[in-house]
């Protein structure tokens, strides 16, 4: 693995020395976008608006506009900006993780310590498990300030970015009905959730679309003809809540009997 940040993990006065890691990798299918005419990759290119000529990448440079007229940046002035949170993942208040709110979380990042870190690397990690909580606080990557909680991932620390409040949108205009639940209902629909309610196993969690499409791929490569799905278009209009909650238990019990 490339490591994508080199800095250090803040401690009260102890510093981290840390690489960071991506976390994940996608798990669906590289797919080229094609000219249907011919199937040529399509290939997009970085062009001048005024000349229409390709730019090179080393010819590229980073502007703010103010005041219509742009304000060039270079790296100097992106670590000027906050020289002590460029290199550096200060930790400044610990909390218990389920004070989050799902809606903030983003990726996870690995944490590696690096020559002379291991001792207070181990320190955290554990302190971190002994105690149920994790550290937040702030650092910059590519040019941006992030927002992230460090915390014990089986034997390694892990950097979960989160949120920015203000990145969130209001909802205040959707059309969410407020609708009080008929008891009856409320009682099966728990009974329901009660019934399915187990440990959390992500291993259980596999994705089969990718896993399928391949297999049309495949198919396809061979010439064979492709069974034509049949959609369920959902022609039952009325709902009737109850009697679905009803069958539901009924086929969740059979399930587990």
């Amino acid at each position: 693995m490339k490591s994508i940040w080199n800095g250090a993990i803040g401690f009260g006065l102890v510093n981290i020395p840390v690489k960071m890691y991506s976390a994940t990798e996608s798990s669906t299918l590289d797919l080229d976008m094609l000219d249907k005419s011919d199937l040529s990759n399509i290939r997009f290119k970085r062009v001048n608006e005024k000349t229409g000529k390709e730019v090179k990448w080393e010819n590229i440079v980073k502007g703010f506009k103010l005041n219509d007229r742009y304000i060039v940046l270079d790296e100097e002035d992106f670590e000027a900006a906050s020289p002590e949170k460029s290199k550096m993942f200060s930790i400044q208040q610990f909390v218990d993780e389920d004070e989050i709110d799902s809606v903030y979380f983003e990726a996870p990042y690995f944490l590696e310590p690096q020559k002379n870190g291991a001792d207070a690397y181990a320190l955290l990690l554990q302190a971190l498990i002994k105690t149920r909580k994790v550290g937040v606080g702030t650092f910059v990557l590519r040019n941006k300030e992030i927002l992230g909680i460090v915390k014990p991932y089986q034997d390694v620390l892990v950097v979960n970015k989160i949120r920015f409040p203000e990145e969130l949108r209001e909802y205040e205009e959707l059309d969410i009905p407020v609708k009080k639940a008929k008891p009856d209902e409320l009682k099966m629909a728990v009974s329901l959730i009660d019934l399915n309610s187990e440990t959390f196993d992500g291993e259980q969690y596999k994705d089969t679309y990718s896993a399928d499409l391949l297999k049309i791929i495949k198919q396809k490569a061979k010439g064979q003809k492709l069974k034509k799905v049949e959609r369920d278009e959902g022609s039952d209009k009325t709902i009737d809540l109850m009697e679905k909650l009803k069958a539901s238990l009924e086929k969740s019990k059979k399930n587990i009997s």
